[in-house]
């Protein structure tokens, strides 16, 4: 298969067991964990956590990835959609408030068939780097409850260089826009959410002009969506070699933004502590559940 799921369309060759182009992954889902995870957002992770499944490879190169191991090294087993299906189930038994799919763009195929065999009581949560194609998102509507997106960026500039995909903004936007043209209201049922949009932003150093700008974006063009600023930020993967990048947001950033947002008047907004800025919130990657 000449592969064009994201929008690098690169074209490359994959297989069952092997690919080629610029995520390296096979068509079979490669797994590097499934477990419960409690550090998304309340509505997400609940009491009983969230039942993730991290995938490897990624469409994007983010410098700063903090799962630089699975997205950029390519760490992760390669499964069966039959056995992607069978985690679904487990985690369901674990008592997961969702099935949570981690960076799961380049194998969405395997993932519907999957989907197919098993299909979870649980809601189903799409949670992307935002790097889609409408296309894309649009054959999910019959599959995925929640989408929880990234928009990382409306800088073609800053895109490009953080991410090497200077084509990012016009993909993010329009895809969201897709997102919530699905599912235009959040619903939740004590507290846990069924259906809905949440956009997150991760507040980068130098980024609070970035961060307001795409906060006002969302607020104008997903306003049923809830949003989610980030500042969980903490040098990983090849930040090193990005001076400006090389450092955790400071405290005069983090307030700038949030007095921008609390003064707007936005509801249905969750804002992370900087205390968050911790590698010790990575999770391991060792294929547990797998």
């Amino acid at each position: 298969m000449k592969c064009s799921i994201c929008p690098r369309k690169c074209g490359a060759e994959r297989d069952a067991q092997s690919g080629e182009g610029f995520c390296k992954m096979p068509l079979s889902p490669k797994v590097a964990r499934a477990a419960l995870h409690f550090w998304e957002e309340p509505p997400i992770s609940g009491k009983n956590g969230s039942g993730t499944v991290f995938f490897s490879g990624c469409g994007l190169d983010c410098a700063f990835c903090q799962n630089y191991e699975i997205s950029h090294g390519g760490f992760g087993k390669t499964v069966s959609c039959e056995r992607l299906a069978e985690i679904f189930c487990e985690l369901e038994k674990k008592g997961a408030h969702n099935i949570n799919l981690v960076t799961p763009t380049h194998f969405v195929p395997a993932i519907k068939k999957a989907l197919d065999i098993h299909r979870p009581s649980v809601p189903v949560v799409y949670n992307s780097g935002g790097y889609d194609t409408t296309e894309l998102i649009r054959s999910l509507e019959d599959y995925v409850d929640i989408y929880l997106m990234d928009l990382k960026y409306l800088s073609p500039e800053r895109a490009a260089r953080y991410s090497g995909a200077e084509n990012y903004p016009e993909y993010a936007a329009a895809s969201i826009k897709e997102c919530v043209r699905q599912r235009p209201e959040c619903i939740t049922e004590n507290g846990i959410m069924k259906k809905g949009v949440i956009i997150r932003h991760l507040l980068l150093p130098m980024g609070t002009a970035e961060a307001i700008r795409v906060f006002d974006w969302a607020r104008e063009n997903a306003p049923g969506a809830y949003f989610s600023i980030m500042s969980q930020y903490t040098p990983c993967g090849r930040a090193g070699s990005l001076p400006e990048i090389n450092r955790r947001v400071t405290k005069r950033e983090y307030e700038k933004v949030l007095d921008h947002i609390c003064s707007s008047g936005a509801e249905n907004v969750f804002i992370q502590e900087r205390s968050s800025a911790d590698k010790e919130y990575v999770p391991p990657f060792d294929l547990e559940g797998v």
